[in-house]
């Protein structure tokens, strides 16, 4: 059918003709995009004209139009989009004839069950309103007529875009906050898992306000790329609301598959990056304009006073202060010197980045499209030089990240470093993390920079945080991949060969100290001797020590605490003095603190558990160090059958949930001059909400758990029942595994799984139930992952046989599935 059918079906059949047509076209798969957004407006023109036109004689007016605003202005009209109308009228009418007109277009509308966003005014009261409110004044400067009075419409739309531009040194700072408001309430788009299309910064809406300042003419947006931009997220907005039929733009994780598939990609991840790319042109393009808007601004504002102290003549030339080799500062911002070459000059790209990041300001938009398009590349491997500007460029701090975003917008950074490409705005679906994976690598070279001193080799510190991740984006372990593109780049880049060997080490055991630390029993000589030897040297081990920091700071705030911190640098402590040639002891009988051997005593003295909860806990930390997560939690208790999943399952009653733990056996002696093994569990744990209960109500559920008056299982599988069920993505199977030389003294079985209510107690059940010893445990939470290390071994004490754990973990991994 053709737009001509269509349209004239709706005429002739009225509202419910309109609706048949709408349904038609929404559903038809031969449209989509721009095509189907415009014929959606064309039809509902066409409906909304009749609507006029029979009103208007209904109602005997004159001299009146209806005025399609906003996005319904612009033709841009989404499946579920509001239809913003103004309808305007000279004022010669009678109040009651207008009321009338505007009643018989406005309830059809309702009828239909449209949304709608209406106003009735003359052109004074118009423009008195969108004085008053931004908001009105945005949508006035897309106003089109849809029926009535042309004339009228065309006078108005005069007169509001010349109040504009009368009032841009005003209205524009007040668009710039409104913009800026929103984004920190919004997001910001290109990192956001669960975006909103419209709303979060370098959605629909930046890309309208920048139309706004266009229509100023103060200043003028980059237009490369960002026409297809705004398709993009149109498109992406249109497939939201037609998979999920209503008016939303939160694309929730359960709806992206749907959506990508209605726009033929691949999966998910497509649709994210592909968001991603769109909003990051959006989000620089609205940088470069507002840095335009203040400066030309500013300009005005100074120039009426420097004209009357220098009685009229004129205004004195920008000064160009030298930064660098043919690189100077320009009205606060970095531009190349008249005698740059770019074409002769290789380096110039990246000494003109180093500059501006070390200056803290921005580079010029013109000056990185002219580099992009003149400067020579640089020769394999790179000059001295190139490599130092990029150490100087990625040790700038904060100001680092504006300056990258500058060069990767003009595709510089994919050209400087080709793997770039493969995680140039990749999502990353774990929650914990903050950033897509290249602006994560970039954070942790942010970080990294402010570690530089505790160092040898700020360098290759530097070049490592860059690249940590870079093998994100192929098959297999990004571990092991990633180790491979680093050697690669770090040859390209200019390092010599022992230095690439390094680079490529902290690359390869980027997450070895935090997952052995948090993991692993460090008393176990066989687990700091596996990280020594990977690791190697004590100058690899510093530059570890410092990216782990580094990486974890970028990813996000749930990814390091004090208590954290203080784990890995234990481990360093101890790989460090077996690097410096010393043997790790064996292990000893834990040497209790003083607190917990106060604890132990007593609970050795009563039979009972003891417990007790501290606010905070740990060595002392620097001033500025994150404070530990959740607080901790001691239970001293005579060794027995089913204490862990008891406590476990105590804790997830009371809705706390663990973030970490450790239980170990300690022994002690007895009056009699014997010993005893009691049991030493030390928790760190977090209040799912309200307050932490009392150490005594805990202590009184325990001793009942363990007495078997209070059952554990029936109660959290009657809150678990009573729990409503809540959308989003499934989350993966749990998965257990037995860690391959983990340790000499015990079998390490390995627990990946979602976290949840009771978690902890499952699986201390079924290891209680598979008859093995926990001879410790390490528990650690991040986010909504949970990574579990048990040391188990048989009841004779020694480890268990290779076949015996492989079963133990499927049996595990039965219970949790």
């Amino acid at each position: 059918m053709t737009s001509t059918e269509v349209t004239t079906e709706s005429e002739d059949s009225g509202p419910s003709g309109y609706a048949a047509a709408r349904l038609r076209l929404l559903q038809g798969e031969a449209r989509s995009g721009p095509p189907r957004r415009a014929a959606l407006a064309s039809l509902t023109d066409d409906w909304l004209s009749a609507l006029f036109t029979s009103a208007a004689a209904h109602a005997g007016v004159r001299g009146a139009a209806l005025v399609a605003v906003g996005g319904y202005g612009r033709g841009e009209l989404s499946p579920r989009s509001d239809l913003d109308l103004l309808l305007l009228h000279d004022g010669s009418a009678d109040a009651g004839a207008v009321a009338t007109l505007a009643d018989r277009i406005w309830y059809p509308v309702w009828d239909l069950g449209l949304a709608l966003d209406h106003s009735v005014r003359t052109p004074a009261e118009a423009r008195k309103t969108a004085g008053e409110d931004l908001k009105v004044q945005l949508g006035l400067l897309d106003a089109r007529p849809v029926a009535g009075d042309l004339g009228l419409v065309a006078s108005l739309r005069t007169a509001i875009l010349a109040d504009w531009r009368n009032q841009a040194p005003k209205r524009l700072p007040a668009l710039d906050e409104l913009c800026r408001e929103r984004a920190e309430r919004q997001g910001e788009l290109q990192f956001l898992l669960e975006p909103d299309l419209k709303e979060a910064r370098g959605g629909l809406r930046d890309a309208t306000a920048l139309r706004a300042v266009a229509a100023s003419w103060v200043a003028d947006a980059p237009r490369e790329g960002l026409a297809e931009a705004r398709r993009v997220l149109l498109d992406a907005r249109d497939a939201l609301h037609l998979t999920t039929g209503r008016a939303t733009d939160r694309l929730a994780l359960q709806e992206q598959d749907q959506v990508a598939d209605a726009l033929g990609l691949l999966d998910a991840d497509a649709l994210l990056r592909q968001l991603y790319e769109a909003a990051r042109t959006v989000s620089y393009a609205t940088d470069v304009t507002w840095r335009e808007v203040n400066r030309v601004l500013r300009a005005r504002s100074v120039r009426p006073r420097l004209r009357a102290m220098l009685g009229g003549g004129r205004a004195p030339a920008v000064d160009r202060s030298p930064l660098a080799d043919g690189v100077v500062e320009a009205d606060g911002e970095v531009v190349l010197a008249r005698t740059a070459r770019p074409e002769r000059d290789p380096v110039l790209v990246l000494r003109a980045a180093a500059a501006a990041a070390q200056s803290e300001l921005p580079l010029s938009r013109h000056v990185v499209r002219h580099l992009a398009g003149t400067a020579k590349p640089l020769p394999v491997p790179w000059p001295a030089e190139a490599r130092e500007e990029l150490v100087t460029l990625l040790g700038a701090g904060e100001a680092t990240v504006p300056v990258w975003e500058a060069l990767e917008a003009e595709g510089l950074i994919t050209r400087l470093l080709p793997d770039w490409e493969r995680v140039h705005c990749r999502p990353q679906r774990n929650p914990v993390h903050t950033w897509t994976v290249d602006r994560h690598l970039v954070e942790a070279a942010v970080r990294a920079s402010s570690l530089t001193r505790r160092v040898g080799r700020p360098d290759l510190l530097l070049v490592a945080a860059l690249l940590h991740d870079i093998g994100k984006g192929w098959p297999g372990d990004h571990s092991v991949a990633g180790e491979v593109i680093a050697r690669d780049m770090a040859a390209r880049i200019g390092f010599e060969p022992h230095d690439v060997g390094v680079i490529a080490t902290l690359v390869r055991h980027h997450l070895l100290l935090i997952e052995t630390a948090t993991r692993r029993d460090l008393d176990d000589p066989a687990t700091v001797r596996s990280v020594a030897t990977a690791v190697g040297s004590a100058s690899t081990l510093e530059l570890l020590h410092a990216l782990t920091e580094a990486d974890a700071l970028a990813t996000g705030p749930a990814a390091w605490s004090a208590w954290r911190a203080s784990l890995v640098t234990d481990l360093v402590k101890r790989v460090a003095a077996v690097l410096a040639g010393e043997e790790p002891e064996e292990p000893e009988p834990a040497a209790p603190s003083a607190e917990q051997e106060r604890l132990a005593i007593e609970a050795l003295r009563t039979g009972e558990p003891v417990l007790a909860l501290h606010a905070q806990a740990g060595t002392p930390q620097e001033e500025d160090a994150p404070e530990p997560v959740g607080v901790e939690l001691l239970i001293a208790l005579p060794d027995r059958p089913g204490v862990l999943p008891a406590a476990a399952g105590v804790l997830a009653l009371h809705r706390l949930t663990v973030r970490a733990a450790d239980l170990r056996a300690v022994e002690l002696p007895t009056e009699l001059g014997e010993s005893a093994d009691v049991l030493l569990l030390s928790w760190r744990v977090a209040a799912e909400y309200g307050s932490l209960p009392q150490a005594a109500r805990l202590r009184a559920d325990l001793v009942r758990a363990l007495d078997g008056s209070l059952d554990i299982r029936a109660r959290l599988a009657e809150r678990e029942a009573a729990y409503p069920r809540r959308r989003g993505v499934k989350a993966p199977p749990p998965r257990v595994k037995v860690a391959a030389a983990g340790s000499q003294l015990a079998t390490v079985i390995e627990v990946r799984a979602q976290d949840a209510p009771g978690l902890l107690h499952r699986i201390g059940r079924a290891l209680e139930l598979s008859a093995v010893r926990v001879r410790s445990a390490h528990v650690s939470t991040l986010g909504s992952n949970a990574v579990d290390a048990f040391y188990v071994t048989g009841q004779d004490g020694r480890p268990l046989a290779a076949e015996r754990a492989a079963e133990l973990a499927q049996e595990v991994e039965k219970a949790l599935g």
